[in-house]
């Protein structure tokens, strides 16, 4: 089930400099409400950022401050969440024939004091790309 959807926007470091501070898409799924009695998930909290036009810095640049940034602001167990970085599809180029393909990137992270630590990017294969699929396709309806 969808819990939140909105743009987030995050401080960044330095003061009034406000370096690294930005605007994202945000989507926040539980799985534990939803419809029924289902499968119990080692991560039922999917969280879905992507990049916004309008905003200075990209989510791959500032993954680990957004996700500490969003486990605080929406009390979400660290252990119990899966971050998902989307990229939409792009086509391009001279009479659009050129395609940059969909994919979503999860990141784990190492925790400590809170903070989101040490990324490791990796793309998300089936069947977990299918279940992120159809959440992300249930909204479009």
């Amino acid at each position: 089930m969808l819990i939140h959807d909105d743009i987030f926007s995050w401080e960044g470091f330095g003061g009034q400099l406000r370096l690294g501070s930005g605007k994202c898409r945000l989507r926040v799924f539980d799985l534990r409400k939803g419809k029924g009695k289902g499968l119990d998930y080692l991560r039922p909290i999917i969280v879905i950022v992507s990049d916004i036009p309008e905003s200075k810095m990209s989510v791959r640049s500032c993954a680990g401050h957004i996700a500490t940034c969003i486990t605080s602001q929406f009390s979400i167990d660290p252990s119990r969440m899966l971050y998902i970085e989307h990229y939409p599809e792009v086509i391009y180029g001279e009479k659009k024939k050129n395609l940059i393909p969909e994919r979503y990137d999860a990141i784990e992270f190492t925790w400590h004091e809170e903070k989101a630590l040490k990324l490791k990017w990796r793309t998300l294969k089936s069947p977990l790309r299918d279940l992120i699929n159809n959440l992300m396709e249930d909204l479009s309806r």
